[in-house]
């Protein structure tokens, strides 16, 4: 982690500034007690910047440092530069900044009143919906809030930047996109991309809360840098993260929906209002998928499916673990539960007569599901988990107890793996053999505890036919693999795992064309494995043959690149074929609660899981 690396002679320590005021124009920012303090160096305001003072991902709408406004409340305003952290956080406290305040706009129902939004509202649709919904033999009609959260990571923000000769800068940060941090400090210090060398080893955490936000703390350490030549780094304190970051976009999701005696929808009319925050960052992204797992598992005949993506004055919100995709789920699945309650019905039949299926088998963004395995999924768990007889028996207790009560539910999820940024689904790889038969390998994905490394290593050990302790790791930067999309949306092992095999595989062939003729035989007779290459007419040890390879001037060295096929989207159409391919998972859930809605604890056993990949396996 950044924070174990060994400091550098002259290490400089930054702490942001901020004030108290949510919005409002400033005034007057008086620093003059801020540069005297102990140990200050010298203080960065957007003045110090060079080239462009933004750290947005695309819409070019977040400032690094305020310029003439504050917009939400931990904004920003000056960093300090000290010897010590310490000395940094301390100075920045006794700056005297005037703001004139105006009423920020701060929750969903504030926002909807305002009408100002980050980006243009956003619809899927099919048929025409209310005349459907009232013709219905039932129809329902409500509401449902759902909360943001924090991502509280482990390792907080941090980054540490060094200033190389000619004007160079090499910068460690916890980022789940490196090139994002490299672009983004290049056009800060208005420097060609490749004087910006990016470098992330690990991560303490992430769940998308590294994605974008990452940026303005590696870009303020290498404005530190920059201006006094010194190597520079920032932690936040925890209660700053907090404050300065985005988190997970709360939802206030308005909906109507017409269904059957049986529970199968006819038709659903739903308006998915999202706090974004004051800025874009990746609300596109976020409140596209939203709509995208609206459905979760199931079919809606006829649809309209709104989205809206409202301006407030809060830190921006950004990634969170499903990018989206959960809140639109908890709709689905609320109104699932809703309509089983309204008919009396078991919930778990009402979700399986509105499975997809064969004839009801086309999404709201008008992609055919081919590799539908929800049905199967739900139908195994129902059965291991002895859904029916616990849900008997969950009655006779709930009978019997006026005190406590029990539940169950069983859910699927039906979850699509790509980005609907069509141009994010590539990835490179670097694989380099050495001649004692030991492989190295650089990639674009980041490590943050979700073991990419790992898989990737595994994947290049598998393809050389070598122990997995002969295949080496190295930190993620962007000097050797460059233009690298964030390691997200649930494609990081997908991406990187298969450059790294288009990497090996263009070595194999080299040295098995060599092992061939060594054998005198035809290349397809060539195996990797258990460390040795092997032909029908000899075998010889992996090192062997890297070696003879280095001596008949054969290169060991190859990049590798991997761009997801058969995908597109056409947004402005909504229609196209956004996911390679779905994960289908179910999970079954028993609780007991207090009549006042206190949870006492899980029945057990309570939860069972059972997830497939499109492919079937578990």
């Amino acid at each position: 982690y950044i924070d174990d690396v060994t400091e550098p002679v002259g290490l400089l320590h930054l702490a942001p500034g901020y004030c108290d005021t949510a919005c409002g124009k400033i005034i007057n920012v008086d620093l003059d007690a801020v540069r005297r303090a102990d140990g200050v160096i010298t203080v960065l305001t957007a003045q110090d910047i060079k080239g462009v003072n933004d750290c947005s991902p695309a819409a070019g709408d977040d400032l690094i440092l305020a310029e003439d406004e504050v917009i939400f409340h931990g904004q920003v305003i000056f960093a300090v530069v000290a010897t010590t952290r310490s000395a940094a956080r301390r100075a920045a406290k006794l700056a005297n900044i005037e703001v004139a305040p105006e009423t920020p706009s701060v929750t969903i129902a504030q926002a909807r009143k305002t009408g100002e939004t980050v980006l243009p509202s956003y619809q899927f649709r099919r048929g025409d919906v209310r005349p459907v919904i009232k013709a219905s033999e039932h129809a329902t009609t409500g509401n449902i809030s759902i909360g943001g959260q924090e991502h509280f990571y482990l390792e907080g923000q941090v980054a540490m930047a060094m200033p190389q000769e000619g004007g160079g800068m090499h910068v460690l940060s916890s980022t789940q996109h490196p090139s994002e941090v490299q672009h983004c400090i290049a056009r800060m210090l208005d420097v060609d991309e490749a004087e910006v060398v990016c470098q992330v080893r690990r991560m303490g955490g992430a769940f998308g809360g590294k994605e974008s936000q990452a940026a303005q703390w590696a870009a303020l350490a290498a404005l530190a840098a920059s201006k006094t030549g010194r190597p520079a780094k920032i932690r936040l304190d925890r209660d700053d993260d907090m404050i300065m970051t985005g988190k997970r976009h709360d939802f206030m999701i308005d909906y109507q929906a017409g269904f059957d005696n049986k529970g199968k929808l006819t038709a659903i009319r739903s308006d998915l209002f999202a706090r974004c925050g004051c800025s874009a960052d990746l609300s596109l992204g976020v409140n596209d998928r939203a709509m995208f797992h609206a459905d979760n598992a199931y079919f809606y005949p006829s649809l309209e499916i709104t989205s809206h993506r409202l301006k407030t004055n809060t830190v921006s919100n950004t990634a969170f673990r499903g990018f989206g995709g959960p809140q639109g789920m908890v709709f689905a699945e609320r109104l699932m539960d809703e309509i089983a309650c309204r008919l009396r019905l078991d919930p778990l039949d009402v979700r399986k007569r509105n499975l997809y299926g064969k004839g009801r088998d086309i999404t709201p963004y008008n992609m055919q599901i081919t590799d539908n395995i929800a049905p199967a999924v739900m139908r195994t768990l129902e059965k291991s988990a002895s859904y029916r007889s616990r849900r008997k028996a969950i009655k006779k207790f709930n009978r019997e107890n006026t005190i406590l009560k029990k539940g169950i539910a069983l859910t699927p999820v039906k979850f699509g793996i790509s980005f609907t940024l069509i141009h994010l689904n590539q990835a490179g790889a670097l694989v380099h053999v050495y001649t004692d038969g030991s492989v190295q390998i650089n990639h674009g994905g980041t490590e943050m505890g979700q073991g990419l490394y790992s898989k990737v290593a595994g994947v290049v050990a598998n393809e050389f036919g070598l122990a997995a302790d002969k295949v080496k790791i190295t930190a993620t930067t962007t000097d050797k693999v460059p233009n690298s999309a964030p390691t997200a949306a649930s494609a990081g092992s997908d991406l990187n795992g298969m450059a790294a095999r288009n990497a090996c595989h263009t070595i194999k062939k080299r040295l098995a064309g060599l092992a061939a003729k060594s054998f005198n035989c035809k290349v397809g007779q060539i195996e990797f494995a258990g460390g040795n290459v092997t032909g029908p007419n000899g075998s010889l040890p992996f090192a062997e043959l890297a070696k003879l390879a280095f001596l008949e001037r054969i290169s060991l060295s190859s990049t590798g690149y991997y761009a997801t096929p058969k995908i597109s989207w056409d947004r402005e159409g909504a229609k196209g074929t956004p996911f390679f391919y779905f994960s289908y998972g179910a999970a079954t859930l028993q609780i007991k609660v207090f009549q006042h809605r206190v949870p006492l604890g899980f029945g057990g056993p309570a939860c069972w899981a059972n997830v497939r990949t499109a492919k079937g396996k578990a």
